[in-house]
């Protein structure tokens, strides 16, 4: 059996840059072994699948090369990108994913592709885990939490960009994941809100290229201490990716570039 697949650098709108999905449409679901052979194959940090019902909406699941992933913000992206390419009259996509319900995702007037996703907004941590303060090179200034992270605030940029991890203590925060952020504040980043770095110890992985899901956590967090809804994201890992984010009541609109890095078939059996 042939399938299409393609790789899109999403939240980037130059190649290399951003973070890297492979996106796989098929009529049918492949089974779940399969799935994951094929985003182990791909070692890339999603592999999405998408098929699209009867009715239009397209049901979407994202696997890491390690696990299914729950909520990707990057693989959808990647994703709505590919099925734009194929129909350029569609303007806007209907998806359904088991942890965030049905959401559409649409192409603005400047090119970009935004989703809407539900607000996570964390709350503040008075307790720090001894893990997570192990963990990190740098003391946290607040912590904060929500179902997918802990969300650790920095008063420097230089601490957001030099904090070193260590990954097993990190990992005994199971099943959170930490990202690390700061406002935005000196002429290299000027033209942004916040910047950040995810680990994703958890998962299996390092650091995270962009994470679009955790800015359904961030966005709310800056939207409420800079006091303002739409904002613009760095997250600062060595790809770099930018995000719009823009808050509204429990939603959160996240939306980004993304470029074509390859379309090609791949040869399985089912």
């Amino acid at each position: 059996m042939q399938l299409e697949i393609n790789v899109i650098d999403a939240f980037t709108d130059t190649l290399f840059k951003g973070n890297s999905a492979a996106v796989i449409i098929t009529d049918n679901w492949l089974s779940d072994e399969l799935m994951q052979s094929i985003a182990f194959e791909n070692n890339l940090s999603e592999t999405g699948f998408v098929v699209s019902d009867d009715e239009g909406l397209c049901h979407i699941r994202w696997f890491s090369p390690f696990s299914e992933i729950a909520f990707c913000g990057h693989g959808t992206l990647a994703a709505a990108f590919v099925l734009f390419k194929k129909d350029p009259s569609v303007d806007a996509i209907r998806f359904s994913a088991k942890a965030i319900g049905v959401f559409t995702v649409i192409q603005t007037d400047d090119g970009k592709i935004q989703m809407d996703f539900p607000n996570r907004m964390p709350e503040k941590v008075d307790d720090i885990p001894e893990s997570l303060r192990a963990g990190l090179s740098i003391a946290p200034v607040d912590v904060y939490r929500n179902e997918k992270a802990y969300f650790v605030v920095y008063n420097a940029e230089s601490d957001v960009l030099t904090v070193a991890r260590d990954n097993e203590k990190l990992k005994e925060l199971s099943p959170l994941n930490v990202v690390v952020t700061c406002r935005a504040k000196s002429d290299e980043y000027k033209a942004f809100d916040f910047i950040s770095r995810y680990f994703w110890s958890e998962d299996g992985g390092g650091e995270d290229p962009v994470t679009g899901s955790v800015h359904t956590g961030l966005a709310p967090l800056w939207a409420e201490l800079l006091n303002k809804n739409e904002l613009v994201a760095y997250q600062a890992s060595k790809r770099g990716g930018v995000l719009n984010c823009v808050v509204v009541g429990d939603r959160v609109q996240v939306s980004g570039n993304a470029v074509q890095y390859m379309t090609g078939f791949i040869t399985v059996e089912e």
